[in-house]
């Protein structure tokens, strides 16, 4: 699959995101790499300070990132359609960290 086609598929997820989320999202850029150095394997990753941590105090800082690994996510997916699902759930798992969503809650919830 190509990087255009992947990058497509990230923003199909994005556009899943209901429109109350979508809208409270703040201070967060959406990054595709091929992997992440330290971790091949990883799909995705949220780095930042999540919504429910901030503080009065927080201001004038860098973009929270939230990056999907495209490579990762080709190498557990048999066709476009196991991409197109894995994709989705990377980014709303990604998503729901910049929330204040932990791992536990998120395989409660089916999203892990």
């Amino acid at each position: 699959m190509t990087r255009q086609r992947f990058e497509e598929l990230v923003g199909d997820a994005l556009d899943l995101i209901p429109p109350e989320f979508a809208k409270a999202m703040d201070n967060v850029v959406i990054l595709v790499e091929d992997r992440e150095p330290e971790n091949p394997t990883l799909l995705g990753l949220y780095h930042g300070v999540a919504l429910t941590e901030r503080t009065s105090h927080y201001g004038g800082v860098l973009p929270d990132r939230i990056t999907i690994y495209r490579e990762a996510i080709l190498d557990i997916c048999h066709d476009e359609q196991d991409v197109v699902e894995e994709v989705a759930i990377t980014v709303v798992h990604e998503i729901a960290h910049h929330f204040g969503i932990d791992d536990a809650r998120l395989h409660e919830l089916g999203w892990g």
